[in-house]
């Protein structure tokens, strides 16, 4: 199984960023731990970040034409008002699991709506990176 983990927008500030919401681990971290579970699990991953919504929409495209298994994407600030990302995941045919690190029902009210949430098989968020791990297991079980 070969799956895709996209992180956008200041997810390259995790471990600086609002330490109190994200912690103090890095997004190095967060790869590395997603590395170990999947070497485990004799699945492939590979990963992208990027602040340019452009940029995360050609990632998801790319993803398209290279037949991955699965996505794993936090959208950052993204999936609470970019149509243009939505659009994207819609034409995406393979299991795209949503997750955000922190409880986004439970934050301010722009963070409570998704506007990807619809598009994708699922949301986990508020399980730290866990919830990366999580959304694995759940692209795992679908794709059975």
């Amino acid at each position: 199984m070969k799956i895709r983990i996209i992180n956008g927008p200041n997810l390259n500030m995790l471990g600086f960023r609002n330490q109190d919401i994200y912690g103090n681990r890095t997004l190095k971290d967060l790869e590395e731990l997603i590395k170990s579970y999947c070497l485990e699990n004799n699945i492939e991953c590979d990963f992208m970040q990027s602040n340019h919504e452009g940029v995360l929409i050609d990632a998801i495209h790319e993803s398209f034409f290279h037949n991955y298994d699965g996505i794993v994407i936090n959208p950052g600030a993204l999936g609470h008002y970019s149509f243009a990302l939505r659009d994207a995941l819609e034409i995406l045919s393979c299991p795209k699991i949503e997750v955000h690190i922190s409880n986004i029902y439970e934050r301010e009210t722009f963070r409570k709506i998704s506007v990807i949430s619809e598009v994708c098989d699922g949301t986990i968020c508020g399980k730290g990176f866990e919830g990366y791990i999580e959304a694995i297991k759940l692209i795992s079980k679908i794709r059975k």
